[in-house]
Formats: C-alpha cells, structure tokens, sequence
C-alpha cells in the first residue's frame, strides 16, 4: 500500500515529480489547505510537505497519528512546533540549498536600490511632475570601499559576503560561533565581536535564524549603536529586528535607511515605514523566482526520499 504524502501548499508540481511516482500526493485545489482541511487530511499521511508562511502546530501534529516527517518548504521552520514533532519521533527537515542564491541576490538587490536611491527615485520620476534631475541631486553613496557587517555567516551569509566582495567591499561578520582561521582567510572576511561589528560596518546585513535569543536582535539599543550613515539590510526573519523601533530610528535619523524583505507580522507592515524614502519594502521575495520554487520543491520532496530509502535526510533539523 503507497505512503500519502501532505502537500500544504500549491507548489509547482514539476518538483514533485519523484514522489509522485511512488506516493499518493494530496494536493490543495486553491493556492493553500486551511488549518480544518489539514486536520481533515493529516490523520492518513505518513509526511508532510509544509509551506514556511503557514503553521505546523502541536494540534496538527498530534493529529498526524501515522506521520513520519514533515519537510518545511523554506529554509527556516519557526513555523513548525519541532519540539511536538520531536517527541512523538517525527522528523523535521527543510530547504536549505534552494533558497541560497536568490536571497543573496536579493540582499544585494536591496543594498544598491538604497545606497543609490534607485527605488526612491523611480517612484518619484513616476509620481512628481516636478522631480528635479542635476549633477549635484538625487546623491546616493557607492558600495565600493563601504564595510559590509553581515550577522550569520551560514549558506546564505557566505554568498552575500562574495557577492559584496565583488562591488569592492569589505566584509566583517558574526556569528554565533567562529569560522576556523582558514575558512575566513578563503572568504576574505574578518570576525567582529557584535557591537563592534554595528559601530564599525556602514551596510548591516542580517542572516541568521529567527529564535529566542534573536528575537528583536535588532532594537533600540542596537539601532542607536549603528553609525547615522549606515544602512540595514533584512532578508532573514522579520521578529529579528524591532519594527516600531527602526521606524522611530528612521525618524530620529539615528540611521540612514533600512531595506526589508520580512516583517514582525506578515502581511501587516508598520504603518510608518511605508511613507519613507529611505526604505525599501519588498514582500517576502527572496526566495521568488520561479526556478528556486521548483528547486525548493525537489529538495524538499528529496528530504522525503532521503528519510524512507536511507533513514535520514541530510537536511535533518531535529
């Protein structure tokens, strides 16, 4: 009798080719299953494919009598109550190669239309009959010779370090613990202990995970440690930085700009951050690109294979 697998969410099917050969798939008709058709569902399934926007909680998990795994498509799986699925002996596992790429992109992406203005001047080009243009307006700053402060030297911090590197700038980082000496000579990066690493850095990335210890890693404190002319970049989690704090920064010029791909409450926004020039909002795209969706499908479907055919996933969180 095939196993059934739970897919969550309506990811591209072309990804999915290789349970689908093998299991019995049920699949949402609408973009997404609501929590009652979960619980309706999860009963008879062996895995399930969970999507990183939506909860996997104690409740579902309890319900899932016969499950075995549960493949978070995303790299991050806050959304998953793992400490449940741990006690009742199911694995949790997720995306984390897919999603590499594309974020760092993204976080450069987020960088340039800051420092050089790009977004604020497009929107105005667009909306006001009298923008001004002229050798001396509309002045950003260059990445070339800037210090680059990344917090979270994982898969995706790596990539934004040699992805900045390439614009001509220097790289410090944290991270909670160390790389070795020559792991940090081979990506031409120096370690800064976290306060040093705000004084010091004009650009301030963020790429760690989202837990207690994270939680608003970003705040008052924090904001009015960074230099008046640097820069924080968000593609992570949006609890690590404290909203209502960043827009009062914003505010009270404490810092330059900020550029954010995440949020503390997922759609809403703080109200004071959509009106700025020196923000840059985008919603939730790091990972949208229709490619890294197919390839977050096969990895997360691979986890899946990984765990019935060789015992474990090698994207095994728990």
């Amino acid at each position: 009798m095939k196993k059934t697998i739970l897919i969550q969410y309506a990811i591209p099917k072309e990804g999915l080719k290789a349970l689908s050969q093998s299991f019995d798939l049920i699949y949402p008709d609408k973009d997404c299953f609501t929590q009652e058709e979960m619980l309706k569902h999860i009963p008879n399934c062996e895995a399930l494919l969970s999507i990183f926007n939506q909860p996997v909680n104690a409740d579902l998990i309890e319900a899932g009598k016969k499950l075995e795994i549960i493949s978070n498509y995303g790299v991050g799986y806050n959304n998953i109550d793992v400490e449940a699925a741990t006690q009742r002996g199911i694995a949790v596992c997720n995306t984390p190669e897919a999603v590499c790429e594309p974020t760092a992109e993204l976080c450069l992406s987020l960088m340039l239309a800051l420092t050089r203005r790009v977004a604020e001047c497009n929107h105005r080009l667009k909306t006001e009959a009298d923008f001004k243009w002229g050798v001396m307006r509309n002045l950003g700053q260059t990445l070339r010779g800037k210090t680059l402060g990344i917090i979270g030297m994982g898969k995706i911090g790596k990539s934004v370090a040699l992805k900045a590197q390439a614009f001509g700038m220097k790289v410090v980082y944290n991270n909670r613990t160390q790389l070795s000496a020559s792991k940090e000579a081979s990506l031409n990066i120096d370690y800064l202990g976290f306060e040093d690493l705000l004084k010091t850095a004009d650009v301030i990335s963020l790429h760690c995970p989202l837990n207690e210890s994270t939680h608003h890693l970003i705040s008052e404190k924090e904001l009015k440690i960074m230099k008046t002319s640097a820069y924080l970049i968000n593609t992570a989690r949006g609890p690590v930085v404290d909203e209502q704090a960043l827009a009062v920064a914003l505010k009270n010029n404490l810092i330059a700009g900020a550029g954010l791909d995440v949020f503390e409450d997922e759609p809403h926004i703080t109200e004071q951050l959509m009106t700025r020039n020196d923000v840059v909002l985008v919603p939730h795209i790091g990972t949208a690109c229709i490619e890294t969706r197919i390839e977050m499908a096969e990895e997360a479907a691979q986890n899946i294979l990984d765990h019935w055919e060789k015992g474990k996933s090698k994207n095994q969180v728990n």
